[in-house]
């Protein structure tokens, strides 16, 4: 979740690893909460009724259809399908700043898990050698060398490694060249896991391109580290802002800045020529092209999305669909030529499901993102 920018404005720039990284950049402003809902429904619980989407619940706390917040907070209850809510579920509506109530602290359960680590009695052999974990600039705030442990991203998987029986060694090189990251640093051994890739569906590798393959086959990846949530955008008034198959948009315009992934699209067959893919410079683009018609729908992640509809003044205009969101999994991942490849994966994963266990993955990627909006607010 990106909740401490609520309203931000994003620069994009793309890596050597030709990924597009966002940069979030703070502003304060004033959620608008629509008429009939309360402002206070943020720091509190929320009980699913038949018929609610996230999207509405976010907008009713927030005042924006943006919910990556609480999809955080509630990963382990929604599941991995956020468009299907169960009636009765109870959710956990986060404080705009992050925190699960106003009475908690950012960091506490950081704290308190690492205190309780410390009491643990563990064994690891001498001869192990440390992980060698490889992460790169431009993709803040999820890594980056001048934030704290190198963003939340890092902190999660070194972690990782001292949580659910853990206990061993690693080191953290920099390479902002992220194509030698999977096309050198990995294959040739010289580190273990690079922190961190999106990740396609590998069950649908016949959908997909070259280099989306390429990741299903050659790499070994943990479990989900964290979820980017991805929505359709349409103008308000049109069939794609209601559409509740995918189906819907073929044949249609769709929209996404130059050299940010596409394979969210090619996994639901949204590719040309069964539709019109258009990829200008940048957001802004995207959304103008919305409002001129040579734009049928734009894809973007919810935060992204929101915020420069906010900026636009095109907040009723230009809306989410609300029953078509998509989960991009970010993970850890190492090379299957490494013989130590999946059993660094099998550690991973399991100090990270204890972590969400015990609700330090949540605490770890708010305090994070406190801590980036802070720096940016600063500049």
């Amino acid at each position: 979740m990106f909740s401490v920018s609520r309203r931000s404005r994003y620069r994009f720039s793309a890596t050597g690893g030709g990924e597009c990284r966002l940069r979030f950049a703070a502003v304060t402003a004033l959620a608008l909460v629509p008429p009939g809902a309360s402002a206070q429904e943020a720091c509190s619980t929320y009980t699913v009724r038949e018929g609610d989407t996230l999207g509405e619940i976010a907008q009713s706390a927030y005042g924006s259809f943006d919910y990556q917040i609480i999809f955080n907070a509630n990963r382990n209850i929604i599941g991995g399908n956020p468009n299907a809510l169960e009636k009765g579920t109870v959710l956990q509506i986060p404080c705009e700043d992050g925190r699960l109530s106003e009475q908690q602290e950012l960091s506490s359960i950081i704290e308190a898990e690492t205190a309780r680590q410390a009491t643990r009695t563990t064994t690891t052999d001498l001869y192990e050698p440390p992980i060698r974990f490889v992460s790169g600039d431009g993709w803040e705030p999820y890594v980056g060398e001048n934030l704290t442990g190198g963003g939340f991203m890092v902190r999660l998987a070194t972690t990782a490694l001292h949580r659910g029986g853990n206990n061993r060694d690693y080191n953290v090189s920099w390479v902002n060249d992220w194509n030698s990251h999977k096309e050198t640093l990995l294959p040739m051994g010289a580190m273990d896991v690079s922190v961190a890739w999106s990740i396609p569906d590998c069950t649908k590798v016949h959908l997909l391109s070259e280099s989306m393959v390429t990741r299903c086959t050659e790499w070994d990846y943990s479990e989900p580290v964290y979820e980017i949530v991805m929505g359709m955008y349409a103008l308000a008034d049109s069939e794609y802002a209601s559409a509740t198959t995918f189906d819907t948009y073929l044949g249609s315009r769709i929209c996404r800045p130059e050299g940010w992934s596409i394979f969210q699209l090619d996994e639901e067959g949204l590719k040309p020529p069964a539709i019109e893919r258009l990829a200008p410079a940048g957001v802004d683009d995207c959304i103008e092209g919305l409002m001129n018609g040579t734009v049928d729908a734009v894809f973007l992640g919810l935060e992204i999305g929101d915020s420069m509809l906010q900026d636009m003044g095109l907040a009723q205009e230009v809306v989410a669909n609300p029953y078509l969101t998509k989960l991009t999994a970010i993970r850890l991942v190492t090379h299957k030529t490494n013989p130590r490849g999946r059993v660094y994966m099998t550690l991973l994963n399991r100090g990270l499901n204890e972590m969400r266990q015990t609700g330090e993955w949540y605490d770890i990627v708010a305090t994070g993102l406190a801590e980036y909006n802070q720096l940016q607010a600063a500049n």
